[in-house]
């Protein structure tokens, strides 16, 4: 099946108009998004690695009973 219309493509500069305080907005989104990462990378860095004897001193699950259908 095909359309009888041709599609024309989008021209973002000139179809798309945007304004000073779009530009600003999109400004300061992407240094928060910057921020963000920066922070998820500085996360683990939070975590005291375990020791192999701590890990082996955990208990594993007790009692529980395999899942079955």
């Amino acid at each position: 099946m095909k359309s009888s219309k041709s599609s024309t493509l989008l021209d973002l500069n000139h179809d798309l108009p945007t304004t000073a305080a779009d530009v600003l907005a999109l400004r300061r989104a992407r240094q928060d998004a910057i921020r963000g990462l920066e922070t998820g990378m500085e996360f683990p860095a939070d975590f005291v690695a375990a020791t192999p004897a701590a890990l082996r001193a955990r208990k594993g699950p007790s009692g529980l009973k395999p899942f079955e259908l």
